[in-house]
């Protein structure tokens, strides 16, 4: 069984047990979440199809840990004029594991 997850503007694929890496959430670890923007859920050989949400599904979440992800390296250079520019971001992650599948 797995489900299909809009969560923060991007999409995810749940399994249940699965670890899914989301932006940072300003919640505590073993925090319990529940996601109600489901797209889709696959139940084997049954499939469900939100328009745009099932209704009635819902994913439960726990917090593992926070985290940066490495460093990316941004570079800026104009030829012949002197210009160049080094910029790097390292992006916050939050850890999730997916509890339980539920549809209603």
């Amino acid at each position: 069984m797995y489900a299909l997850v809009e969560y923060k503007g991007k999409q995810y694929k749940a399994e249940k047990g699965a670890i899914l890496t989301v932006d940072k959430l300003d919640a505590e670890k073993g925090a319990k979440l529940d996601i109600e923007s489901v797209l889709l859920v696959s139940d084997g050989d049954k499939v469900s199809v939100g328009a745009p949400y099932v209704k009635g599904a819902k994913i439960s979440v726990v917090v593992e840990e926070s985290f940066k992800d490495k460093k990316v390296l941004v570079y800026k250079y104009k030829s012949k004029k002197d210009y160049h520019r080094t910029i790097g971001h390292r992006q916050n992650y939050t850890n999730v594991r997916v509890e339980d599948i539920v549809l209603a």
